[in-house]
């Protein structure tokens, strides 16, 4: 069924004219020509927003301790007189010697990194005026009187976008390690000796020991923060312009594509986009604020169920397709019909030709009132 438009006959050339002052219609029509109308759809552009995705956070890097060998001379007997007559007489005392000095052992414990999640807005709220026909059940001869003006809402659209915190930045604790001593048993005289007296030389021994020159240590490298990019939405123009569009009379009927689909499938073969290319494309790019229905239809072979699900996905595809080709989805209605509509006597049990299975497997398009 055509959706509602306007055929200015040459007849009411003058009516016509006078009307449309009144009540907004086509302003000079041409005689013979049909007009549309449309509401021009909003218009958006695409901007970037920088977001943190890592905080900036230091790391630390452990020092060995270092050491140097040193030798050091140590008295192992002390020196003593000897008498000849009454000797002198001794006692073993013990010492102990610290050969390697102890050093801080540094543990250290790495940043701990958590994950925060932030929800930001791609896509503002906008709210246009949208006309609402149900020219089908018209009773009227006008269709104006069955389209209604509709302050429509579309919310706003979300995403979350997940980012790095520093819950505990990196730190280190030391500990006491290492360290060796040495016990030296030594003799020392108890009673010196009496009468004569000889002279007896101390004793030493040269030990080798390990002395702490640089304690172990730690080095703090900085991280820096890391950011990326999102992509948003934002609205250039709100539209909602009501506008008249000179269209073809024969567009506001159904069209058929000649689509040949694969068996059972919803994929478009490269005839089918170069189809759509020179019949849709062309045409919505030259009328920027028409809409139009794809509407695809099966033969009644199969399922309904299937048949309906099957419809309506080859319709989505070339919506999809148009989209793909830089029409806004919102200019573009995807209706499956499976069964519903067929065009001949070939219904469920009816044996029919190939042929005329095929004409009620059809692909069709119309434009839209707005």
């Amino acid at each position: 069924m055509k959706k509602p438009l306007i055929l200015l006959c040459s007849l009411f050339l003058l009516a016509t004219s006078i009307q449309a002052q009144v009540e907004g219609l086509p302003a000079n029509p041409v005689p013979g020509k049909c007009y549309i109308r449309c509401v021009t759809p909003e218009q958006y552009e695409t901007s970037e927003k920088r977001m943190l995705a890592r905080p900036a956070y230091s790391t630390l890097k452990k020092v060995p301790a270092e050491y140097k060998t040193v030798e050091e001379r140590v008295m192992v007997k002390a020196a003593s007189k000897k008498y000849v007559a009454y000797p002198a007489e001794y006692k073993t005392e013990t010492e102990t010697y610290q050969i390697e000095d102890p050093y801080n052992e540094i543990t250290i414990i790495p940043a701990k990194l958590g994950i925060k999640s932030e929800t930001i807005e791609v896509k503002p709220k906008v709210a246009r005026w949208e006309y609402q026909s149900s020219a089908e059940n018209c009773k009227s001869d006008d269709p104006r009187d069955c389209m209604v003006l509709c302050y429509v809402e579309h919310p706003a659209e979300f995403r979350n976008v997940n980012s790095q915190t520093v819950e505990n930045d990196a730190t280190y604790n030391k500990v006491k390690k290492g360290g060796k001593s040495m016990t030296i048993t030594r003799q020392v005289v108890a009673k010196e000796a009496r009468y004569e007296t000889i002279e007896i030389p101390a004793e030493y021994k040269t030990i080798t020991k390990r002395q702490l020159v640089k304690d172990e240590d730690v080095i703090k490298t900085e991280v820096p923060a890391e950011y990326a990019v999102e992509t948003i939405q934002l609205v250039k123009d709100k539209g909602g312009v009501a506008v008249w569009e000179e269209i073809d009379c024969k567009l506001t009927d159904t069209n058929v594509l000649p689509i040949n689909y694969e068996l059972g499938s919803a994929r478009l073969t490269a005839d089918a986009r170069s189809l759509i290319d020179s019949k849709l494309v062309k045409l919505m790019k030259d009328k920027p604020n028409i809409r139009v229905q794809i509407s695809s239809h099966t033969d009644s072979r199969g399922t309904s169920d299937a048949n309906m699900a099957l419809s309506q996905a080859r319709a989505e595809s070339v919506v999809n397709y148009l989209v793909g080709r830089g029409i806004q989805r919102s200019r573009l209605v995807a209706k499956g019909y499976g069964e519903t509509q067929l065009k001949n006597r070939c219904a469920d049990g009816v044996e029919c030709t190939e042929e005329e299975h095929a004409v009620n497997r059809r692909t069709e398009f119309r434009v839209l009132s707005n």
